[in-house]
């Protein structure tokens, strides 16, 4: 960044009426590429808009140099590009309109291999992945800004289009970045600088993501201790001071004494270390058990488009057991998540056995649930306690137990399930999974949505229990811890394979 390009806030803090979104936030964003990272719902997004000067803070101040020119990528695509040619889109991200510089497009898309017929059809025609690879290439590659910001730029990428845009970002090693991202091996291979988002403001290290957190828990764990100290000498002071108080009686000397004591107390007490607590926030899975030892089997079985037109790969045989977590492996458009669904879609519980020459056959015992990644059956209006109360069986007392042992504010449960971020209504979608008590899980991205804390609980939820799993995710990370076996669709065959990195390098 140049010595005039100058992006950052001092003492910013936000608030959605009395809701505190962030408080007393402070940094400068420097030369380096930087993370921002943050739990669901402490105010990323909200900070960002603050920072393009789409929201007003309600108290401090943006410091921003004059003419700096700020690419940005929102996390969702802005509505009035949907029924825009895909070439109009592009265009609008050049610096000028004159149609001097629209080779650079014909160049992007021959490089991504987008067809010029492609590039004249409705944006809304790509799929979401390729929406959001465009939307990163026309403010990376055509704007020419002084700084780029991305709000979760791998979200909707498979692993081929993560390994272009991190291409693309090692290209421009130059260009200033904040980054906004849950990817926790696409912050460490893209960013060299990390800024935690906190309800106790903003912490900044000059390292990438992994050790950051390293550090930043560290230095908790320090403050704690001091804290704890300090409170003990607190303690101590006061005994001492009382004692002086009650001698004083007989001797003013002590009165000073007890004076005196009473102020180094206060000095104490002035300096004393902020120890910070995160406030509990569960991500809990049911962990149902199943007396067979298979949950779900799959024979002889082609998955379809969801129009019937075409094969995308057929199953010769499947068998998913209690305790797998099974990773499915494949390109774009393979047809993983269209697995899921059709799963899904057989599952019927009212079902006590299953025909025993069917393609799709379930375990008697078995109790489904669906994590659909666009978390389409969601109702926005709806209350959160509400939507949790219609689980069948839920109470309302259970349903605010539930929501409060997962973060989620009193204040904050009966109001609409649409005011929630889309990492908060991903842990409420998990909450309402739960009471359902499963015991079979298919699971489309989870992680999509979940902040860094969030799929660790995932993770080891999962490992810790006996529930199956079948699973579908572009994060790397998550994929390699979280399951026990995986499975690749390839050349129209489902493929089992040792380890998940051979597909990865691939990609």
């Amino acid at each position: 960044m140049s010595r005039q390009a100058v992006l950052g806030v001092e003492n910013a803090s936000f608030f959605y009426g009395a809701t505190r979104v962030f408080e007393h936030v402070s940094f400068k964003l420097d030369s380096a590429r930087t993370a921002l990272v943050g739990d669901n719902g402490a105010g990323k997004s909200t900070l960002l808009k603050c920072l393009l000067g789409e929201l007003e803070l309600n108290e401090g101040q943006i410091v921003r140099s004059r003419g700096l020119k700020v690419g940005y990528v929102p996390q969702e695509v802005p509505a009035a590009f949907l029924d825009q040619p895909l070439r109009q889109v592009l265009e609008a991200a050049l610096p000028t309109t004159d149609g001097s510089e629209d080779w650079k497009i014909d160049v992007l898309l021959d490089e991504i291999g987008v067809a010029y017929e492609t590039s004249l059809q409705p944006f809304s025609a790509l799929s979401g992945g390729w929406r959001r690879l465009m939307l990163i290439a026309a403010a990376i590659r055509l704007s020419e800004p002084d700084l780029l910001i991305l709000d979760e730029p791998t979200n909707h990428l498979d692993l081929s289009n993560i390994n272009t845009l991190e291409g693309w970002l090692d290209e421009d090693a130059s260009l200033p970045m904040l980054i906004v991202s849950h990817d926790r091996e696409f912050l460490e291979r893209a960013t060299t600088r990390t800024l935690f988002l906190r309800a106790d403001g903003a912490h900044s290290f000059s390292v990438p993501f992994v050790e950051a957190r390293e550090a930043l828990l560290h230095r908790d764990a320090a403050d704690a201790v001091r804290r704890k100290l300090e409170t003990k000498e607190i303690e101590r002071l006061e005994k001492v001071a009382t004692r002086y108080r009650v001698w004083g009686i007989k001797n003013a000397d002590f009165h000073k004494k007890a004076k005196a004591t009473e102020k180094r107390i206060e000095r104490i007490e002035a300096d004393r270390t902020g120890a910070y607590v995160a406030r509990e926030r569960k991500l809990e899975l049911h962990d149902g058990e199943i007396d067979a030892k298979i949950a779900l089997r799959v024979s002889n079985y082609t998955v379809k488009v969801p129009d019937n037109s075409r094969d995308l790969f057929r199953i010769e045989r499947l068998s998913v057991a209690a305790g797998d977590r099974i990773a499915l492996l494949g390109i774009n458009g393979a047809g993983k998540s269209t697995l899921l669904t059709a799963l899904a879609q057989a599952f019927d519980p009212d079902l006590e056995h299953y025909d025993g020459q069917a393609p799709i056959r379930f375990n008697p015992q078995a109790r489904l649930v669906y994590f659909d990644q666009r978390m389409a059956d969601l109702p926005l209006k709806m209350s959160l306690v509400d939507y949790l109360c219609g689980a069948d069986g839920a109470t309302l007392r259970e349903a605010n137990a539930l929501l409060a042992k997962a973060g989620f504010a009193y204040a904050r449960i009966t109001g609409p399930i649409g005011n929630l971020s889309h990492g908060e209504r991903a842990r409420l979608a998990f909450l309402k999974m739960k009471l359902a008590k499963p015991n079979l899980y298919l699971l489309d991205e989870p992680t999509n949505h979940l902040d860094i804390e969030g799929q660790e609980e995932l993770e080891a939820q999962l490992e810790a229990s006996d529930v199956a799993c079948l699973f579908v995710s572009h994060d790397r990370y998550f994929t390699r811890t979280a399951a026990t076996r995986f499975i690749e669709i390839r050349k129209g065959k489902l493929v089992e394979v040792e380890s998940p990195d051979a597909f990865f390098s691939a990609q």
